[in-house]
């Protein structure tokens, strides 16, 4: 099966600091993937540049066998891509419904009916009517994926999604995860919680100081020399 992402030996410098050197990986569809690395690895700079929110220096990427490196976020996004960021981007003044719909632009009742799905989908429905800024932390970080994924997209990035989630919220963010892969879409997902990745992710991929370290299945990575020497210390 063709991959639906393609990261083809892509550079990207800060001056004189080396982000990504020559990383190259593949996403087969279908299937949840995993980033991990040590702080200040490229990882979220890897996220920037498939999004179009860094231009790389060199190499290609390429959605769906589309080349996407040097178009603009919004037409990446409208490709099938989506993601949620480290730091929450919800609109606190605005409800949970009124978040999702905020991303609309098609039929007012089509839309509420499709984000209403969404936050019954994250188990927020009983809150749709709740400001953001009154939810949780965790629960904010649900309503961003459901944000996200009010525009049907087929490649979700989704940047340290267990970070500060409490383990009741991570249980349903988890169970929602796995229930987009059943659903044939393609996750791939920056975390620092080991457990969360080993027990998740299907395939991993290592970046130690910009450059792809290893990639492998979880239970290899784990027993890795190299990534619990870079990764896991010593």
């Amino acid at each position: 099966m063709a991959p639906i992402l393609e990261v083809d030996r892509v550079s990207k410098r800060f001056g004189g600091v080396a982000a990504l050197s020559d990383v190259t990986l593949e996403l087969e569809p279908g299937r949840i993937h995993g980033l991990i690395g040590p702080n200040g690895s490229g990882k979220t700079t890897l996220f920037n540049c498939i999004t179009g929110v860094e231009r790389i220096d060199r190499g290609e990427i390429r959605y769906r066998g589309r080349r996407i490196d040097g178009i603009p976020p919004h037409r990446i996004f409208h490709l099938g891509v989506g993601r949620t960021f480290q730091v929450i981007r919800v609109f606190p003044e605005l409800t949970a419904l009124e978040n999702l719909l905020v991303v609309t632009t098609g039929a007012f009742e089509t839309a509420r009916e499709r984000a209403l799905e969404l936050l019954r989908f994250v188990k927020l429905d009983r809150l749709a009517g709740e400001f953001a800024g009154n939810l949780s932390y965790g629960q904010q970080k649900l309503v961003e994926l459901a944000r996200v994924l009010m525009s049907a997209p087929e490649l979700i990035l989704l940047d340290e999604p267990a970070a500060g989630v409490n383990r009741t919220l991570l249980a349903e963010l988890l169970d929602a995860v796995r229930k987009l892969r059943d659903a044939g879409k393609t996750v791939l997902l920056v975390e620092h919680d080991m457990k969360v990745v080993m027990g998740l992710c299907e395939s991993v991929f290592v970046l130690d100081g910009g450059q792809k370290l290893a990639e492998g299945p979880p239970g290899l990575i784990q027993t890795d020399e190299r990534v619990i020497e870079a990764y896991f210390g010593r």
